[in-house]
């Protein structure tokens, strides 16, 4: 079995990813709107906040956790969304 595996690890490549140099500009641009979505999440959030804090004044509350949940899922795709893109570049 040793033989076995030392022929395998011997035969597999290890590819080492490089960025093109034509890429820099994109990555640019992913940085940039991936640091903008992720600013205007945590806004989203703040505001969502501020709209349970009055909404529970009013007895409304659970309306404003459902709205928390929408903005939570767009920064949760947002940051994923950039790094799937950064791992195909």
């Amino acid at each position: 079995m040793n033989t076995f595996t030392a022929l395998t690890t011997s035969v597999i490549p290890n590819p080492t990813p490089v960025v093109p140099a034509q890429a820099g500009g994109l990555l640019t641009i992913l940085n940039w709107a991936s640091g903008i979505g992720l600013v205007l999440g945590v806004l989203g959030v703040i505001i969502v906040g501020i709209g349970m804090v009055i909404q529970l004044q009013r007895g409304e509350g659970a309306q404003a956790i459902g709205k928390l949940g929408w903005v939570l899922m767009g920064c949760i795709i947002i940051t994923g969304a950039a790094g799937i893109v950064r791992a195909f570049v």
